[in-house]
């Protein structure tokens, strides 16, 4: 794509499903320059985490230690996006915030990736999480039905308006 800032980028994508890999590799294939190395196991996903510097990450929650893998990622310093289908869920959404994810995708909207990725490459961590929600709130409403957020109303809310600051987590096993 035409002057696009994914273009000559170099992106991890790890996900245990290899139609995942294949669709993000279609949808990524006209960025001039891109690297789009894959892993299908948190083990390759790891090596390559620690033997590559990245522009962003693609991580699925389920099946490869997602959240181990998005700790590593945040601690090195890449911008990660969390694609997920199995565990989308309130819980999931803000644990993946809190540990540092940049964006939490559902696997139906895997086609806005690019869009997403801009973002992420573009906008700073807050903005970024202030971006998804812009773009997915509708869909977390209706997916999550419409007082989601109400338990924990001032955590969404900083969230939602670009003010919530991601703080190191030391995961336990």
């Amino acid at each position: 794509m035409a002057d696009s800032i994914i273009n000559g980028k170099r992106v991890l994508a790890v996900d245990d499903e290899p139609d995942v890999l294949d669709t993000l590799e279609d949808l990524l294939d006209d960025y001039e320059g891109l690297i789009l190395d894959k892993a299908m196991d948190y083990d390759t996903g790891y090596h390559l985490l620690r033997s590559w510097t990245y522009d962003a990450v693609i991580l699925d929650i389920m099946g490869v230690r997602g959240y181990d893998l998005l700790n590593a990622a945040v601690h090195l310093g890449f911008p990660t996006v969390m694609l997920t289908a199995h565990a989308f869920s309130v819980e999931d959404l803000k644990r993946s915030i809190k540990l540092g994810a940049h964006a939490y995708i559902p696997k139906e909207k895997m086609a806005d990736l690019p869009d997403f990725l801009e973002d992420v490459l573009t906008l700073e961590h807050r903005s970024s999480l202030k971006q998804m929600f812009l773009r997915l709130g509708g869909m977390f409403i209706t997916k999550f039905g419409s007082r989601w957020m109400e338990s924990e109303q001032a955590f969404w809310d900083r969230v939602a308006s670009g003010d919530y600051e991601a703080m190191p987590v030391i995961l336990k096993k």
